[in-house]
């Protein structure tokens, strides 16, 4: 019971009032849309904090990036025995009629539970050593920030194809990550002015989500993916990309979004809406 009745109804709340507030997060599809492909926010806006914890890169670990993440896309969903499924709770009785007066089932509280679910997968790939040490990232606060909006998008692409109802899901999903995000913010040392802040990510992630659409799109060019993840996560000068070996690792990781995108397409909607599926686990890729 305090597993998913605790986090819920603050979350419900937290959320209404935003979207209350603001009108524009209503069709949370639709603004994503919307925005301007060319106002992509680099990594120089805002300042990161400089007392960010950072791992150097691994040195002693030598993954071979031209071989990865060439294989046949399939489905991410989790299989029916996997230990790592979450199952909605079936309470009987008194227990079940008290929890139904307090709309545990309604679709809302469900929607917030699969939405929870949902973002806990993007966190096990995005706070786990093995993407930074295939992709050859070092762990700062900005490079975990441009992990957690890619993989949101990459989540909110699949649940846009599910129309209305995917749309609100992502809305409550977008609403768990704005609060997560803004711990991590708090944990990193930015105390004084975290509105400001929020407000500069938040023009980030939009940035960066459109970025990304535009892509993948049909229209998109050859090595466009490449180049915006170069930007958006590797680059922290504004840098050119580069030419050399040095660019594998930012190859490896355009097909990598690729591949999960078309991964995530190939997942049904039940395991998606629930949560029960995972990325591609990255370490079986490292020596």
């Amino acid at each position: 019971m305090r597993r998913w009745g605790t986090a819920g109804p603050r979350l419900c709340i937290l959320g209404m009032r935003k979207i209350a507030e603001n009108p524009s997060f209503r069709n949370l599809g639709h603004l994503l849309l919307r925005r301007n492909p060319s106002r992509v926010f680099t990594s120089g806006s805002p300042d990161w904090p400089s007392n960010a914890p950072s791992v150097p890169k691994p040195e002693a670990r030598e993954v071979r990036l031209n071989t990865l993440f060439w294989s046949r896309p399939c489905s991410l969903a989790l299989a029916a025995d996997s230990p790592l499924r979450i199952e909605e709770p079936q309470y009987e009785g008194i227990k079940r009629m008290v929890l139904k007066l307090m709309l545990f089932y309604s679709k809302q509280s469900k929607s917030i539970r699969g939405a929870n679910v949902i973002f806990k997968r993007v966190v096990l790939q995005v706070d786990k050593p093995a993407i930074y040490d295939v992709f050859h990232l070092e762990k700062t606060f900005k490079t975990t920030f441009s992990l957690l909006v890619l993989h949101m998008w990459l989540v909110l692409r699949r649940l846009r194809e599910e129309g209305k109802e995917g749309v609100e899901l992502g809305q409550y999903l977008y609403e768990i990550y704005n609060h997560d995000l803004e711990l991590r913010v708090s944990k990193a040392g930015v105390n004084l002015l975290l509105t400001k802040w929020m407000k500069d990510l938040e023009k980030i992630f939009y940035g960066n989500i459109v970025a990304y659409d535009a892509a993948i799109s049909t229209e998109a060019k050859n090595g466009d993916l490449i180049n915006v993840i170069w930007r958006n996560i590797y680059a922290d000068d504004g840098s050119p990309m580069p030419t050399d070996a040095a660019a594998d690792a930012v190859k490896a990781f355009s097909r990598y979004a690729r591949r999960e995108s078309t991964c995530l397409s190939l997942t049904d909607k039940e395991s998606i809406f629930s949560g029960n599926f995972i990325f591609t686990p990255l370490d079986k890729h490292l020596p």
